[in-house]
């Protein structure tokens, strides 16, 4: 009796467990499939939109009246940003796409900046016509190639998973058509010389210039160790280092450690070129609050001094849960440099450094010629709502929707209950920026 019993649980079981097992299978077939059907929208949603965009800058060629123009060219931007968009769904994160990438960048950088402007007043240049004939051809050629993948694609019935996971073995497979293709497209956009993209694709290349502007040798791995574990000052162990991969406009070290006393993980990025920390990240369990903001201000502002950085200011700071996080900006002659700007994070339980941001601050941080304001504050003043009442004012440099650094005039006011940041250009007078700050987060009790 016993042995029939123990054969029938014993049978029970393993009609569960394969029971079990064909129900994940069908769940892991789901979730293949709904990934392959988002590759494939947005693969095809990027060749049909390339296709638009050659169409469009075409267009453009062709017209005469200022008034088409403009929204002709906004229209231009539109498509850029969601080709952008796609490009940015595909699993191509291990495949160098970076140039093609800052191509449609630099295409839509020069629309925006033509169509905002007054076209009856400063119409196209030669040069900037002769731009548009440049991006009207080299759109052509990406056009024609991921053209080509399409129709293998279609006709051999290709799956983008297999592609994904080809780049993630780094196996060559028997058919790499979409990789191959892709690559053909990177090869070509990158035959395409900085000069024949004109002086006005220069915004979007600033911020990673920088990182070619830093002072300091070339540091080793040994030694990107040393600077990480003086830097995050803590006993750590198991410290791993790996190199930046191909594709990266800049140099740099990625760190990944375990602190001996909690056994949390901290991960940290180093520039090659002079060793400067990056991103910190410690992901441990934060306890209750046992400090106040004011004094994880006070925590924040000895490390920057402790790490040698000068002449900064807090502009910004918030609490979330346990949490202080806080924004730093250059300030030079009692002028806000908001571009050159360092983010920290502290924990409330211990006030130790738990995040670390200094990405926009090493990419921007330079020496400046700020010229003197060509518009007085009293100016400035008139440009803005009637129904803002004025808490403080300064001078400051920002960047504006151009990606340009601009001198401003700074406003903080307030319309009612909130809190508005307004950024008047100093020199224009056209209001730059308008930035609507939080209110605290109301506490809402149980229902």
């Amino acid at each position: 009796m016993l042995r029939i019993i123990a054969i029938t649980v014993l049978a029970i079981g393993v009609v569960g467990t394969g029971y079990w097992g064909y129900k994940e299978h069908q769940e892991k077939d789901a979730l293949l499939i709904q990934a392959e059907n988002n590759y494939q929208r947005a693969f095809h949603d990027l060749a049909y939109r390339i296709d638009i965009l050659h169409d469009k800058i075409g267009a453009t060629l062709a017209m005469n009246s200022k008034k088409s123009l403009s929204p002709a060219l906004a229209d231009v931007w539109r498509i850029t940003s969601e080709a952008h968009s796609d490009v940015g769904q595909l699993p191509l994160a291990l495949l160098p796409f970076n140039k093609t990438e800052e191509f449609l960048s630099n295409i839509g950088d020069f629309s925006y900046r033509t169509a905002v402007r007054d076209l009856e007043k400063e119409p196209l240049s030669n040069k900037e016509m002769k731009s548009l004939e440049r991006m009207y051809e080299q759109s052509a050629d990406i056009q024609g190639e991921l053209r080509k993948v399409q129709s293998l694609a279609i006709k051999n019935n290709l799956r983008w998973m297999d592609v994904e996971m080809a780049l993630a073995s780094g196996k060559k497979q028997a058919d790499n058509t979409i990789i191959d293709g892709f690559k053909t497209v990177e090869k070509n956009v990158g035959a395409y010389t900085e000069t024949d993209l004109g002086p006005t694709f220069t915004s979007n290349k600033n911020r990673e210039e920088g990182f070619k502007q830093l002072k300091g040798k070339t540091i080793s791995k040994n030694e990107a160790k040393k600077i990480a574990e003086k830097f995050i000052n803590q006993e750590v162990k198991d410290v791993k280092i790996t190199e930046n991969g191909e594709g990266a406009n800049f140099g740099f070290y990625s760190l990944a450690m375990t602190d001996k006393k909690d056994k949390s993980e901290i991960n940290i990025d180093l520039t090659k070129k002079g060793g400067y920390p990056i991103y910190l990240v410690e992901n441990r369990e934060i306890s209750d609050t046992k400090i106040s903001l004011n004094d994880a201000t006070n925590k924040a502002i000895e490390f920057l001094k402790k790490n040698n950085f000068k002449n900064l200011q807090l502009f910004e700071s918030a609490q979330y849960d346990n949490t202080g996080t806080f924004s730093f900006v250059s300030v030079r002659d009692d002028i806000r440099i908001y571009p050159d700007t360092i983010r920290i994070k502290v924990a409330l339980d211990d006030g130790s450094i738990i995040g670390y941001s200094a990405r926009d601050y090493l990419a921007a941080n330079k020496d400046r010629n700020i010229s003197k304001p060509a518009m007085t504050l009293e100016k400035a003043r008139e440009k803005l709502n009637p129904n803002l009442k004025i808490q403080e004012d300064r001078l400051a440099v920002i960047t504006n929707e151009l990606g340009d650094e601009v001198l401003c005039y700074e406003f903080l006011g307030t319309i009612n209950n909130d809190t508005y940041r307004i950024f008047i250009n100093a020199d224009s007078g056209i209001e730059e920026k308008v930035e609507k700050l939080k209110n605290p987060e109301p506490i809402y009790n149980e229902i």
